[in-house]
């Protein structure tokens, strides 16, 4: 994380291909460099001229047919009348096509268009899986869209007088006019509809925009923020992984982990922990409970299963179209019938869109629990604190980071998850009197996270996390490292991420609009009003595999057998824990007994 001198931004894109970005250069220096070269270039990577379009690629999520609500760029004006009563009301808003019964995304395509230049660089930056002209289709499609409705509009205004027409005895001519006039209509209709469906395929593959002091590049070029608990030498940091404090090992030796019966129930990376380290488990969900509700937080159990299409909705790619998938699809088609297996789908519907899948992270159900919602200010910021099981597919595909408990296919996470208010004046708009913006919101999900971690005295470092590291829905993201000395390295227990408006526009979160103080007081007569897209927000609360790893590679205690062997013979748990302690303050059985020692 050593500074270096900056380089200019064409030099950057010629690197291929993962450009070595330097770590002091943040987004948003990068993007003013790129936006002061507007000489035509052969190697750039924005389209100068209309390139063949691509053959267009079917979206993951929901691609309903029938006119599409994302061609408003404005927030949308909603009749209030009689819905002022201060509750969360759902939206009006009907599906327009089978598969989901949430309205289509609604995105910003002015926004899009208007700046298409740095939303190109900002998908390059995060290195975004999709075609570097994507943008220039999009405002073509945008532009095309915008001129079907101009003619559409102008074809029903002719209509309505070739109406008035025929009502004052315009005689066959005039009916037969208007045969031809409903004919244009319905094939414009058609067009626009299709077009609108590439739009929204198109859209939908755009992350985020990125926070303007975001670090380029990838991992390494991470930002320390700041370290919590006791410091970690540079010695030990490059001394490499210490066995005698492997959490594997230890687990096995106390017999907490049963490997075998893994492999034989469902396989690698699905673990059965055992005795103290089920209690441990246990006692970590309650803790980090008890810190999120004491701080306001409600407390949520949410569905382990969710509909493909939400998932979709929040930012996660049902099937990866990299080396390994991250979704578990839940099929009824017994295996060995003949039949293609294919994915489970609700009552209520067979399209794709409603096939269900294992979440991977409650942060999914947690936003659906607000989805296709109107919520009042007096209700803003709301926030959740959900207990759930993840499930990661790719969990067996990262090599070393395989071995033990750290990266599994089913874990155990305490998830938090806030709605706030809008942030339209700014990525820290919080002056307004009694509002919460989403910076806000992100930095006190960020001191419980330290809360939690203190109150387990891990070495903790806090990290900005740079532009290749953002899922597609981040538009900031903040990660925790602890130090695990028998993987000799830093391992992430933690994650928080600022997502603006990416997922409430996919699933319709909206809250009602402040008062503007500069209206007097007798306008109060309209029956309409802006309702703003929400803010979301999602942390970690704990990861309880990793915190589990954490604290046994830390707190094991470790001693020299006669025979000059090093072998456990205790461990050290924090004390904060012995409240949500069940069991006596022994591990282990026999000459392999130990201690817990409280500290």
């Amino acid at each position: 994380m050593s500074s270096s001198t900056r380089v200019p931004y064409r030099s950057l894109l010629r690197q291929r291909p993962r450009p070595a970005y330097p770590c002091c250069q943040t987004f948003a220096s990068t993007q003013r460099r790129a936006a002061s070269e507007s000489a035509w270039d052969p190697r750039s990577p924005f389209p100068q001229g209309p390139p063949k379009p691509a053959a267009a690629t079917p979206a993951v999520t929901n691609t309903q047919k029938g006119t599409s609500s994302g061609e408003r760029t404005s927030p949308e004006r909603k009749n209030v009348k009689g819905n002022s009563s201060g509750s969360v009301v759902s939206s009006s808003s009907s599906s327009s096509g089978s598969g989901s019964i949430l309205p289509k995304p609604r995105l910003d395509y002015k926004k899009i268009t208007a700046n298409a230049q740095a939303i190109t660089l900002n998908a390059i930056l995060r290195r975004a899986p999709i075609p570097r002209d994507t943008v220039f289709h999009i405002t073509r499609l945008y532009e095309t869209s915008l001129t079907l409705r101009r003619k559409i509009d102008s074809v029903k205004h002719k209509q309505r007088d070739i109406g008035l027409a025929i009502k004052a005895g315009g005689g066959s001519s005039a009916v037969e006019q208007a045969k031809k006039l409903k004919t244009k209509v319905g094939e414009y209709t058609k067009v626009l509809e299709e077009t609108e469906r590439e739009l929204l395929e198109l859209g939908l593959k755009l992350p985020n925009d990125t926070f303007a002091g975001t670090p380029v590049g990838s991992e390494e070029h991470a930002v320390e923020l700041e370290r919590l608990g006791r410091e970690v030498t540079k010695e030990e940091e490059t001394r490499g992984a210490d066995m005698t404090r492997d959490h594997l090992s230890i687990a096995q030796y106390w017999d907490w982990v049963d490997t075998p019966a893994s492999a034989i129930t469902t396989g690698n990376s699905w673990p059965f922990l055992k005795s103290t380290l089920a209690l441990l488990e246990q006692a970590l969900i309650q803790y980090s409970m008890s810190v999120a509700v004491g701080k306001g937080w409600t407390p949520v159990v949410v569905p382990d299963v969710v509909k493909e299409d939400v998932m979709a909705r929040c930012g996660f790619a049902p099937r990866d179209a990299g080396e390994a998938g991250q979704t578990y699809y839940v099929t009824t088609t017994p295996p060995g019938t003949g039949e293609e297996e294919t994915p489970a789908t609700t009552a209520t519907s067979g399209s794709p869109s409603s096939n269900l899948v294992l979440a991977a992270t409650a942060e999914i159900p947690l936003a659906a629990l607000s989805a296709n919602k109107i919520i009042p200010l007096s209700a803003l910021p709301m926030k959740y604190v959900g207990i759930s099981h993840a499930f990661r597919a790719e969990a067996g595909a990262r090599g070393a980071d395989t071995r033990g408990l750290y990266r599994l296919h089913q874990f155990t996470k305490v998830e938090l998850f806030a709605v706030t208010e809008s942030d339209n004046g700014g990525d820290d708009a919080g002056a307004t009197e009694g509002k919460v913006s989403g910076e806000m919101m992100m930095r006190e999900i960020v001191e419980l996270q330290k809360d939690v971690v203190r109150g387990l005295g891990l070495s903790v470092r806090v990290l900005d996390m740079p532009t290749e590291e953002l899922g597609a829905s981040a538009f900031r993201k903040i990660d925790m490292e602890a130090w695990m000395p028998g993987r000799g390295k830093w391992g992430e227990i933690s994650s928080t991420s600022n997502c603006k408006d990416f997922q409430s526009r996919r699933l319709h979160i909206r809250h009602r609009a402040r008062a503007d103080p500069t209206t007097t007081s007798n306008n109060t007569s309209s029956t309409s009003e802006i309702l703003p897209f929400a803010h979301t927000l999602n942390g970690t609360c704990a990861a309880i595999p990793r915190l589990l790893v954490a604290l046994v590679e830390n707190g094991v205690i470790v001693d020299t057998a006669g025979d000059g062997a090093e072998r456990p013979k205790g461990i050290r748990l924090p004390s904060m824990l012995k409240r949500f302690w069940y069991a006596g303050d022994t591990v282990g059985r026999g000459e392999k007994e130990g201690v817990i020692e409280w500290v």
